[in-house]
């Protein structure tokens, strides 16, 4: 009889622990699905470079939006990025794909306008002085110029998407400058190079912070992994095939890009 009535009581007990696991599980299930996430931006959110690439966006498989979506698995993912783009691009074909429903939006931009394709081509095609001429002007046109593009396309994308949180990331260094012996571009170049990144980085940051948006900084996840070092996670400049160069490789984007939107997705609840 005991210990009948102790499976009787017990039974109970052990049934509303199954039920909490199940409702738990549920839980976290239904919480993963409220999530509707678009990917916006240029080449490095659309995965040039990566492998696998297609359409005229050129978009990968292994961009670190892709991948997030597909580790992550919300409600709705909207691939919008394309190679290319400018701030301009971006409010006049990507913002389609936003609307109030959207909750993460995730974006690379700006390095497109600050011509950042020209600069790289002199940098590779020229001399040293050259290079830095073309940085130079490529950094007067981020603080004087970039910042008012980049609060209107902030402030159009929140307008489309207002209860949305955005993730905006920053471009890593090209080069690792603590490498004594990097085959290629001057040394001279090699700084030039990442003093404009650098400084493109801290306007974007910047704007971010000003319309109250998450700065996603992939420079610390790149460290140690950038052009010169062997285990480098960029494609480094190939004439044959100059799209690629300075974009990252399946690697950056996975174990760059990815651990760096994952964090910051995490940390505003996402």
């Amino acid at each position: 009889m005991r210990t009948s009535r102790l499976l009787s009581v017990g039974l109970p007990v052990l049934s509303a622990g199954i039920a909490a696991v199940v409702i738990g599980t549920a839980s976290s299930a239904d919480a993963a699905s409220t999530v509707h996430y678009v990917a916006l931006g240029d080449s490095y959110s659309s995965g040039v470079g990566a492998g696998s690439t297609s359409g005229s966006c050129v978009q990968s498989p292994n961009a670190y939006g892709k991948r997030w979506a597909t580790a992550n698995s919300p409600a709705s993912f909207t691939f919008a990025a394309c190679s290319g783009a400018r701030t301009s691009d971006v409010i006049k074909s990507q913002l389609s794909a936003l609307n109030a429903s959207t909750t993460l939006v995730s974006i690379t931009i700006g390095g497109n306008d600050v011509g950042f394709s020209s600069i790289m081509q002199t940098c590779v095609l020229h001399s040293t002085a050259s290079c830095e001429a073309a940085v130079a002007a490529g950094e007067k046109y981020a603080d004087t110029t970039l910042p008012g593009l980049l609060d209107t396309m902030l402030s159009d994308i929140s307008t489309h998407a207002p209860q949305a949180q955005v993730v905006v990331l920053g471009y890593p260094d090209f080069y690792d400058l603590s490498v004594p012996v990097c085959v290629g571009l001057s040394s001279g170049d090699h700084q030039a190079l990442d003093n404009g990144v650098n400084d493109l980085d801290g306007v974007i940051k910047a704007a971010a912070q000003h319309n109250g948006d998450t700065f996603a900084d992939v420079r610390t996840e790149f460290s140690g992994h950038e052009l010169c070092d062997a285990a480098g996670w960029l494609h480094s400049v190939d004439l044959l095939d100059i799209s690629e160069s300075y974009h990252p490789t399946a690697t950056g984007q996975q174990d760059g890009y990815l651990p760096a939107f994952t964090a910051a997705a995490k940390a505003v609840g996402q």
